[in-house]
C-alpha cells in the first residue's frame, strides 16, 4: 500500500457494518453503533447506518462485522531522530508498531540517541529538535509526540519556560538525569507543571547506564503526573511499595511490557480494587535491551484481560482513551470531534475462543486488519499479527453524483 504524507486530507470516509465498536471510555466501553463518518481526518458521526449521512464518500469500507477500536497509544517510548532504534540497531520499529495497531506514541525521553547531551543548552536543543522533527515525520502515520527532555541539576524555571515557548510538552523520565532526590525533582516538576509539560518518573531498579533507583518514596515526593512503568522497567520495586503507590497517589499508573509482568497483573488489580481503573495507562518501554515491541501494546491488553481477569473491552480502554485524557491527546476515543485513529481487528484465526474479546479473555492477541490514521488507510491486514479470521474491505471509489 503506498504510503501517504502526513499532510493528506481524508475527504469524507464511510466505515460501515461493524460488528463491534469499542469506544476507549471506560464509562460506555462498547458502542451500540455499526457506522463511523469521518470528514477530513475527524469524527463526525457515530451510529446506525440509517442515522448516518453516508453518501458521496471518498473512501468506503466495510468492515465485514469485525472490530473497531480507537487506534492504540503507547505511552512510553525512547526514540531518536528518525525510523531506527540504536539500542538494537533496528530500522522501522516505529512503521512496525503501527503493523501491532500503534497510532500514537508518547516519548518518555530520547535517552539512547547516541552522544546525548547533558549540558542544559544542548539538553534543550535536543528536545527542540526531537519535537519537530517527529511533527514533521510520521513514520507510518504514526504521531511520535518526542521532545522529552531529560532534567539535569541547573535546570531553571525560565528554562522549563522557554521549552514550553518552542513546543515541548513532555519531560522525560525523572531520575534518567542528574536529578534523583525527592525535592530536587519535585520543585523541577511543579516548574514543568506551571507550564503546562507533563512529567512522568522512572520507577524501580537502573534500566540504562547512568539512572538509579527510584524507590517510592522518591516517586510520592517528586509527584509527577505520570508514574513510569510502575511495575519496573525492567526491575520492579517490592509489591509493597508498588501498592503503596497505587493508594497513596493519585497520578497516572503506567503498565509497560518492558517490565515485571507479574507487578503489571497485581498493580492492575489494586486499581479495579481502589476504584480507579482510570489512572491505568499502557506502554511498552521500547526499545531497550529487550528489543522493540510491535504487538507490545497488543500483548499487554492479552496478558492483564487474561491473568488480572480484566473485561478486555476495558483494558482497552488503559490503551487508548485513558491514555489520551491523561496526555491531553485528540485520539483515543470513539466521539464526534476526535481524531479518525481505528485499529480493525478479529480473533486470530483457530483461536480457541469464539469471539474476539473471548479470545483476549483466553490469551489470544487478535488478528489486525486494518489501520487507519487521521482517516487515512496505513495498513491492509497487519504483517506482524497472526491472520485475523476476517478482515474489512477497502471499497472501490463509486462514482459521484453531481
Amino acid at each position: 500500500m503506498t504510503p501517504a504524507s502526513a499532510s493528506d486530507k481524508s475527504g469524507k470516509v464511510v466505515i460501515r457494518n461493524i460488528g463491534l465498536m469499542l469506544s476507549g471510555d471506560l464509562n460506555r466501553p462498547i458502542l451500540d453503533a455499526d457506522t463511523i463518518v469521518v470528514h477530513d481526518g475527524l469524527i463526525s458521526a457515530v451510529g446506525r447506518a440509517k442515522d448516518c449521512d453516508t453518501g458521496q464518500a471518498r473512501t468506503l469500507i466495510d468492515a465485514c462485522q469485525t472490530c473497531v477500536a480507537p487506534g492504540l497509544i503507547d505511552s512510553h517510548v525512547h526514540p531518536v531522530p528518525g525510523d531506527w532504534t540504536p539500542r538494537q540497531n533496528q530500522l522501522g520499529w516505529i512503521d512496525s508498531s503501527m503493523h501491532g495497531g500503534v497510532t500514537t506514541m508518547v516519548s518518555a525521553g530520547e535517552v539512547h540517541l547516541p552522544g546525548r547531551p547533558r549540558d542544559i543548552v544542548g539538553l534543550k536543543a535536543l528536545a527542540i529538535t526531537a519535537q519537530r522533527a517527529f511533527d514533521n515525520f510520521r513514520p507510518g502515520g504514526v504521531k511520535v509526540l518526542a521532545g522529552a527532555p531529560v532534567i539535569e541539576k541547573g535546570l531553571t524555571e525560565q528554562d522549563f519556560k522557554d521549552l514550553a515557548q518552542a513546543g515541548v510538552r513532555l519531560l522525560g523520565e525523572v531520575g534518567l538525569g542528574s536529578v534523583k532526590a525527592g525535592d530536587e525533582a519535585r520543585q523541577m516538576v511543579a516548574w514543568a507543571r506551571q507550564h503546562g509539560i507533563q512529567s512522568t518518573i522512572h520507577t524501580g531498579g537502573p534500566s540504562i547506564p547512568g539512572s538509579g533507583l527510584i524507590d517510592k518514596d522518591v516517586v510520592l515526593e517528586a509527584d509527577a503526573d505520570v508514574i513510569g512503568h510502575i511495575n519496573g522497567g525492567h526491575t520492579a520495586l517490592p509489591w509493597r511499595q508498588v501498592c503503596e503507590l497505587c493508594e497513596k497517589s493519585a497520578r497516572a499508573i503506567e503498565l509497560v511490557h518492558n517490565g515485571n509482568e507479574k507487578i503489571a497483573i497485581e498493580a492492575a488489580r489494586a486499581a479495579i480494587a481502589l476504584r480507579c481503573p482510570h489512572r491505568v495507562i499502557l506502554g511498552t518501554d521500547g526499545p531497550a535491551g529487550s528489543g522493540a515491541q510491535p504487538l507490545g501494546m497488543l500483548r499487554m491488553i492479552a496478558l492483564i484481560a487474561s491473568f488480572a481477569e480484566i473485561p478486555a473491552e476495558l483494558v482497552f480502554c488503559f490503551a487508548t482513551g485513558n491514555t489520551a485524557r491523561i496526555r491531553r491527546l485528540d485520539c483515543g476515543l470513539i466521539e464526534v470531534g476526535r481524531a479518525a485513529d481505528f485499529v480493525f481487528m478479529d480473533r486470530a484465526q483457530h483461536s480457541a475462543g469464539s469471539t474476539l474479546l473471548q479470545s483476549l479473555q483466553l490469551g489470544d492477541i487478535p488478528g489486525i486488519g486494518m489501520v487507519m490514521i487521521d482517516g487515512l488507510v496505513r495498513c491492509g491486514r497487519s504483517r506482524n499479527t497472526p491472520p485475523a479470521t476476517t478482515i474489512p474491505q477497502l471499497l472501490p471509489q463509486r462514482q459521484q453524483r453531481h
